[in-house]
């Protein structure tokens, strides 16, 4: 299956208002595996972004100015995703600003949207409400109770959030990740601040045929066999007719 785990920067709330794109990030994979394929986009929003959301994503008019608009980068966009299920952190708003943009496409043979037409949408938000009721479910509050490394996020970034939720998405689900119980980890690799599961999460980067096997010492292979001719005695002296 193609999944492209998503996200999107913008000048304000809602497009309702006006408010437009200024950056989109994305990342590619297939059955669960990072193609190394990525796209990432800022685009000249043609408006004024609020200060309210500089001082979050850090992207201001003069960064944004010599971008191109999103019409100019539309295709190139919509053949990254189109088809794909797009995995999203509160889907409703970064949906909800992409359909905004591709309705206002013009002179256009063959129309582009709406997303929710051409890919199936997972809602990462929806599904940390579910499995963690009551809770804090922001990226950052997952990042911490699946001990995602988030250090690096300064500020908001579109492909630097869709490289974070991909790894928070694979956690969640069970998929690309070494599973290791706090008690057993070794305390040098300990965080400060343990995951409320009580797991380590890792991300991993092995190919298949690169799993690491462990053989037993020569004093577990003598003890496995003593223990294997124990049952064996015990199971001949039950058997009946053995006796």
């Amino acid at each position: 299956m193609r999944q492209v785990i998503l996200d999107t920067e913008t000048t304000g709330i809602d497009p309702r208002e006006g408010h437009r794109l200024v950056e989109i990030g994305a990342v590619e994979m297939v059955n669960r595996r990072f193609t190394g394929r990525t796209y990432h986009q800022y685009i000249n929003p043609e408006r004024h972004i609020d200060a309210e959301v500089v001082a979050v994503h850090g992207i201001d008019d003069a960064k944004v100015a010599n971008e191109p608009v999103f019409a100019q980068v539309a295709d190139e966009f919509w053949a990254f995703i189109e088809g794909a299920e797009l995995v999203i952190h509160n889907a409703p708003f970064d949906v909800g600003f992409i359909d905004h943009e591709l309705k206002m496409l013009k002179n256009r043979a063959q129309p582009l949207g709406p997303v929710g037409d051409h890919c199936r949408i997972l809602d990462t938000l929806v599904m940390a409400r579910k499995m963690h009721p009551g809770q804090r479910n922001s990226l950052d509050a997952l990042c911490k109770r699946y001990d995602i490394d988030n250090g690096h996020r300064v500020l908001h970034g579109a492909l630097l959030d869709a490289e974070i939720l991909a790894d928070v998405y694979l956690a969640m689900t069970g998929g690309q990740t070494a599973l290791t119980l706090d008690a057993e980890v070794n305390q040098e690799q300990r965080s400060d601040t343990p995951s409320e599961t009580g797991l380590s999460v890792q991300r991993m980067s092995l190919s298949p045929g690169q799993l690491r096997v462990i053989a037993p010492s020569q004093d577990e292979r003598q003890a496995h066999l003593a223990k294997c001719e124990t049952h064996q005695l015990r199971w001949f002296e039950d058997t009946p007719g053995n006796a």
